[in-house]
């Protein structure tokens, strides 16, 4: 992974990241995670969800999660409801509130992911 570091500013570059399953199925890349880049206080990374599939229902006590479509369509569920997503859409997502997003198009679904404190697997509760 190519990572930069100056005084006030990290940066690193999409293609050196290499991506991995998170707990409820989706495939992530980190951009910025404090346990790997300095950062302080959040992470922001990309998810992908493939067409048809969908993640797991989980929840994060502690974290706020902000979702911005970047590509695709979906179907969201948040708490107890449901609503369609497309490009461009944002969510915000409460801690504590169960959550999860399918892919309905025919490409993947690409969600750029802002979780403040930062992402964490313990954090992460899967809903069965």
């Amino acid at each position: 992974m190519t990572t930069t570091k100056t005084a006030k500013t990290t940066r690193t570059t999409y293609g050196s990241i290499t991506p991995f399953i998170t707990k409820d199925g989706s495939q992530i890349r980190e951009l910025m995670h404090p346990a790997q880049h300095g950062n302080q206080a959040q992470s922001f990374a990309e998810a992908i969800v493939e067409p048809g599939a969908q993640t797991q229902l989980h929840r994060h006590h502690v974290s706020e999660e902000i979702y911005h479509i970047t590509q695709g369509t979906g179907r969201m569920t948040l708490g107890s409801t449901q609503f369609d997503v497309a490009t461009g859409d944002t969510i915000c997502i409460a801690p504590g509130t169960p959550h999860c997003i399918a892919c309905t198009s025919d490409m993947a679904l690409k969600i750029l992911c802002a979780c403040a404190p930062a992402y964490a697997h313990d954090d992460t509760k899967i809903i069965n």
